[in-house]
């Protein structure tokens, strides 16, 4: 009996740290924010700073989420230099948590979920309105934030829109520019074309809108993730879309309806996660590494030159886990790869992201010298 208690007790130890879930996000002065990375939160600053030879700043403060959903995901709300973070903690999935950037501190925003399931959605914030838009169930469903940087002491509600007009099968990769909700993968739309919701006038569009590559070429129709790139201000009007396989990163432009084609990340991993600035796409891999491709909107020669780069100043505060099941790189660097445990992203939708690998050789040991103990 004795043992059964030491045995489960060891194995939940583990299930906790593989639950480990961190994500990262900008604030409006395009600081880079590391969240839950070895179970620390970190700044690293501007882009300018990521490859130098110090640390990001540690601004782990009392109030956060443990970072141990099954689906977290953060979010800039660019006017209120807030970032909300959604099903960060497992023992309250609902909630949602608000880092004020400016303050540097944490509250927890009580929420009515009614049939949305926190666990199983993917999700934008609209910039003008501060609205969540989800897909759970194949159901759309809104949640307005109205202004908040900080909790109130009213709950905030999801709100049951409408069934979609996709299929019941659709795994959803949904993606924010001009306020219109672009859902891409969708079943038997081709490759190149997203579906369009339009936010002001709660609208699906009837028919798909292609992004053509300038050689008349087209990004796959697969899953995969996808996140906006911010302009200083106003609406975006492009974002990234990186395949499950991550051959390549496409950003696609609603104003001019194209698609440029721009490197692969250097760490093939299906489950890592990302988040774009006005001038970095970022990547976060499953193994809590993090690494960055500089953008510049309208310069198509400066970004088909661009490469990938590891955040030097995150790797030295947070090193990623070294653990067996780490993801593959064709050239991961010497930066990738560190002696503490770390944190990564998963293969949830838009920013869901799962736990560091535990080695099970490590799991054994540990069971076997609980027996020893006992016995």
């Amino acid at each position: 009996m004795l043992l059964h208690t030491v045995v489960s007790l060891l194995l939940l130890s583990v299930s906790e740290t593989v639950r480990a879930t961190p994500c990262v996000a900008f604030d409006i002065n395009w600081n880079l924010l590391a969240f839950g990375l070895d179970g620390k939160d970190f700044n690293a600053g501007p882009q300018a700073t990521w490859t130098g030879s110090g640390n990001a700043a540690d601004i782990t403060s009392s109030g956060r989420p443990p970072f141990d959903g099954a689906n977290t995901t953060c979010y800039l709300s660019q006017y209120n230099n807030a970032i909300y973070v959604l099903n960060g903690d497992s023992q309250s999935p609902s909630s949602i948590y608000i880092y004020d950037a400016a303050a540097k501190s944490w509250t927890t925003q009580a929420v009515t979920t009614g049939s949305f399931n926190p666990g199983s959605f993917d999700a934008i914030l609209d910039h003008d309105t501060n609205l969540f838009y989800a897909l759970s169930n194949n159901n759309l469903f809104s949640l307005d934030m109205g202004s908040l940087k900080a909790a109130n002491s009213s709950p905030v509600s999801w709100v049951d829109n409408e069934q979609t007009p996709y299929p019941s099968n659709y795994q959803p990769v949904m993606a924010l520019a001009q306020n219109h909700v672009h859902f891409l993968n969708v079943p038997g739309v081709p490759a190149g074309s997203a579906e369009i919701f339009v936010i002001h006038y709660s609208y699906f569009q009837p028919l798909p809108q292609a992004y053509p590559l300038p050689d008349g070429s087209a990004f796959p129709a697969s899953y995969g993730q996808a996140t906006s790139f911010f302009q200083d201000s106003g609406v975006q009007e492009e974002f990234a879309f990186i395949p499950e396989d991550s051959s390549a990163v496409y950003v696609i432009n609603v104003e001019t309806n194209t698609t440029q084609s721009l490197a692969g990340p250097t760490i093939k991993d299906p489950k890592a996660t990302y988040f774009a600035s006005t001038d970095s796409l970022v990547q976060l891999t499953s193994n809590g590494a993090v690494y960055f491709i500089p953008y510049q909107e309208g310069n198509t020669s400066a970004n088909s030159a661009a490469t990938w780069s590891n955040v030097k100043t995150l790797t030295l505060a947070a090193p990623p886990s070294t653990a067996s099941s780490s993801p593959s790189a064709s050239s991961a660097g010497s930066l990738a790869t560190g002696s503490s445990s770390g944190s990564g992203s998963g293969p949830a939708p838009n920013g869901a992201l799962s736990g560091p690998a535990v080695d099970s050789g490590l799991v054994l040991t540990a069971v076997f010298g609980a027996m020893a103990c006992i016995f």
